[in-house]
């Protein structure tokens, strides 16, 4: 019998909680109610246990193909799950870049046979695909990537002609990476002349600066303004773009949203220090004031989601000098319960976790029945215990580079069971295989 009954859990949900049990049947949540007495496959005793929505990342790069060496989907979304991140949308800068409708389906192939969670894929924009772009299906596809900075790989966006035709024939979500690359280039030249190779890590927010980052977020939010595009910009990293975006408008009606990314609200440029290049990220970790600014406009509803920007290196990549070493760090695993451990400092509630890592996603990208604990939608659930220290090492980490940014870390809280399209699938610390994920679809 293809059920789960879940007993006495106090359920996170909609801006609530209240104790109740969920019945799962075949993939779905069937009940939601204070009581249920029915037979089931497994029955899950979760008193004294948070029940969430299954997070839903809409920002990872999890390296395959072409990188394997670094992450694979199998291996990453094993982390996730172990994390609570029941679904994740992933980025096109993979090897090759995801640049025509064929390389998308090859990616959707590989996931449909390894990915323990539910899975998206973006389909990437450069200089000369519009047209493969505009083929892109909306019903099966997250949305549109748009490099507005170069980052990691090879499609930086950067031909006015190319930019204001993706965001003027586009029907699709646009997700952007914006950080301008003339202002980047010119602060690195700077830096270069004073100290030649030898620039630190710390000069990083200084070198991918908030004037880069504003520059290029101020033009996004113009030419989405212009056209009319659905436009949500990723990994907000400075105090200053949170004033681009309305806390005016319900959610549902927005054309213009905003993501905050987990090590945007932890680290700051004092972190350099100890981190090093394991901070090292693009867009930059900077000051103490944007970190701040960017966990206070997540609170007052500018910035909308929460994702992770899961990024991947090896340990011997990010050990090289800094002009060599690759931006990006590995985080699905440890993402909520780094923001149970805001929420023991007391800086967000446990509803504004599940509103920002759940609700909202699946709002935002019109995600067909998930992000919510309801009755009639999938069963992405998380069970987690507030009261369960542990600490993050080698031994416990699940990403294919065995290493994290939060190493040494004691986290309060841990998530003691994960379940994906109705299928259990991290129990108790340990991974139970054999189920995969389902592909997302989207009601446009």
């Amino acid at each position: 019998m293809n059920t789960i009954l879940i007993k006495s859990a106090t359920i996170v949900n909609e801006n609530k909680q209240f104790v109740a049990d969920i019945l799962i049947k075949d993939g779905f949540i069937e009940r939601i109610d204070k009581s249920i007495d029915a037979p089931a496959g497994k029955v899950i005793d979760a008193e004294g246990l948070y029940l969430f929505p299954g997070c839903i990342d809409d920002q990872v790069h999890f390296r395959e193909p072409g990188l394997t060496h670094k992450a694979n989907i199998y291996t990453e979304s094993r982390a996730a799950v172990a994390g609570g991140i029941t679904s994740f949308m992933e980025m096109p800068n993979t090897v090759p870049n995801t640049l025509t409708q064929e390389l998308l389906a090859d990616k959707y192939a590989i996931a449909a046979q390894t990915s323990l969670a539910n899975y998206s894929f973006f389909m990437g924009a450069s200089n000369d695909n519009i047209e493969e772009v505009l083929r892109t299906d909306t019903v099966n596809v997250c949305g549109v990537k748009v490099f507005m900075g170069s980052s990691t790989g090879n499609m930086l966006v950067d031909n006015p002609t190319t930019l204001e035709n993706i965001f003027s024939k586009s029907p699709r979500l646009v997700a952007t990476h914006c950080e301008d690359e003339a202002t980047i280039k010119s602060n690195l030249e700077h830096f270069k002349q004073l100290l030649g190779e030898n620039i630190p890590v710390r000069l990083h927010p200084k070198i991918r600066s908030e004037e880069a980052c504003y520059l290029s977020s101020s033009m996004a939010v113009e030419l989405a303004k212009k056209h009319g595009t659905r436009l949500h910009i990723l990994h907000i990293s400075t105090e200053k773009e949170t004033h681009l975006f309305d806390n005016t408008i319900a959610l549902k009606d927005k054309k213009i949203t905003a993501e905050a990314c987990i090590h945007h609200l932890w680290f700051s440029d004092k972190d350099y220090e100890s981190k090093g290049n394991l901070i090292k990220w693009n867009p930059a970790v900077k000051t103490e004031n944007d970190r701040d600014g960017i966990l206070k406009a997540v609170l007052d509803g500018r910035i909308d989601v929460i994702a992770t920007d899961h990024a991947p290196h090896t340990l011997e990549e990010k050990s090289q000098p800094y002009l060599q070493a690759p931006s990006g760090g590995p985080l699905v695993q440890h993402a909520l319960p780094a923001m149970l451990e805001l929420h023991h400092r007391g800086k967000i509630s446990l509803e504004q976790i599940a509103e920002k890592m759940a609700h909202n996603v699946a709002t935002c990208f019109q995600i067909e029945k998930r992000g919510y604990v309801r009755e009639g939608y999938w069963a992405d659930l998380v069970l987690v215990d507030l009261n369960a220290p542990w600490k993050v090492t080698t031994d416990n980490i699940l990403y294919k580079c065995k290493w994290s940014p939060f190493e040494g870390t004691t986290f309060q809280s841990k998530v003691v069971g994960t379940i994906v399209s109705g299928n259990l699938v991290w129990d108790k610390g340990g991974l139970i295989e054999g189920e995969n994920g389902e592909r997302l679809t989207f009601v446009r």
